[in-house]
Parts: structure tokens; C-alpha cells; sequence
């Protein structure tokens, strides 16, 4: 009986797309699925987009670490699996993509604020 209620995984994707197949995708073809605001910065800026997938690229054949201070990458699925250190304004924070954050920009998953931590007065 448990045998034949075993749950199905359920395979990642992106708007009825399998993450193999839009990892074959152009970043124009991409933005095609996303929605309007990451389409328009996908479609102006694809030039800057493809340019810092192909640095990824050749930094993680060196093994060295991967950086960054432009928060307004959109995350396209050729990122997805990469750990990349967006900068706050301080520091390098390791963001860790994966398959959710497609369409969205690096500087939503880097704060720039701390969470104020009140100290309790002691008398």
C-alpha cells in the first residue's frame, strides 16, 4: 500500500520550462518568460548580462571567488548554481542561486541594512 502512494519529485522549472532546457536558452529567448520589468532590463542589457555569465565562467575554471557590486543583474538560469558575492556597500555577501530566483536582481538576496538589535537597559 505505501508503495503505491509514493509522491512524485517534482522537477524544477520556470514557467513550464525544465532548468536544462533554459540553461540552453539565449538571454533573449529568456526574457521572453520573465515578467515586464526584468524582460525590459533583460532585453536593454543583454550585452552586460552575457558578458558576466562568461566572467563566472572563466572564474570558476580558476576556482577563485565570484564578485560583484552591480545589484541590478537579473538572474538568468545560466546563474543558477554559482555562489556570487554581491557588495552592499561594506562588504561581499555570498549569494547562493538557485532555480526561484530566476528573473529577479542580484541586490534583493544582499541587505544593505542591519536589523537595528536593541539592547535591554540593565539597572
Amino acid at each position: 500500500m505505501a508503495e503505491q502512494l509514493q509522491t512524485k519529485i517534482r522537477e524544477k522549472n520556470y514557467r513550464g520550462k525544465k532548468i536544462e532546457d533554459l540553461k540552453a536558452m539565449d538571454t533573449r529567448e529568456f526574457a521572453k518568460l520573465v515578467k515586464a520589468r526584468p524582460r525590459r532590463a533583460l532585453l536593454r542589457n543583454f550585452d552586460v548580462i552575457e558578458a558576466f555569465v562568461r566572467k563566472c565562467e572563466k572564474r570558476t575554471a580558476k576556482n577563485k571567488p565570484i564578485k560583484t557590486h552591480d545589484r541590478e543583474l537579473v538572474i538568468v538560469p545560466a546563474l543558477v548554481g554559482k555562489q556570487i558575492g554581491v557588495h552592499n556597500g561594506k562588504e561581499f555577501i555570498h549569494v547562493n542561486v538557485n532555480e526561484e530566483m530566476l528573473g529577479h536582481r542580484l541586490g534583493e538576496f544582499s541587505l544593505t541594512r542591519k536589523i537595528a538589535k536593541h539592547q535591554k537597559d540593565k539597572k
